[in-house]
């Protein structure tokens, strides 16, 4: 679950029924991450195969307070659509609800609503997405 302070960059409340019947990637990230900014080509690129079979992403940028704006713009120079959560003040209260303690972090939620794994990148994101989507 997400705390209920968890907005994204439009203003609006996130919750886990959002993505109800959905496999979902939360992929906690900042754009000051090199890693991170790093794996990214791999993240878009899954997300562009799996989205039509059921895959939601949901961002959540550990970006600092006052950096909104460069957010907002590496996101759409990068062509990433899927819903980001962001705390302009910088205290993310998604991250310590999710015990995160660096970045790049990834949890994938089954179309069950519970953990499928945690710690996806390179190789294996793509793989084990597609396992968690045939999953019944």
């Amino acid at each position: 679950a997400f705390p209920e302070t968890a907005k994204d960059l439009d203003g609006k409340p996130v919750t886990l029924a959002d993505f109800q019947g959905k496999v979902l990637l939360i992929d906690f990230w900042a754009t000051w991450c090199g890693p991170c900014v790093a794996e990214l080509p791999n993240v878009i690129a899954t997300y562009k195969k799996y989205h039509g079979q059921g895959l939601e992403i949901l961002g959540v940028s550990l970006d600092r307070e006052g950096q909104e704006a460069k957010l907002r713009s590496f996101i759409a120079d990068r062509s990433m659509p899927w819903r980001q959560i962001f705390y302009p003040d910088g205290d993310n209260e998604v991250a310590t609800a999710y015990g995160v303690q660096g970045i790049p972090h990834t949890v994938l939620v089954g179309r069950d609503g519970k953990v499928f794994r945690i710690g996806l990148r390179g190789e294996a994101l793509p793989k084990v997405v597609a396992k968690a989507l045939e999953a019944k």
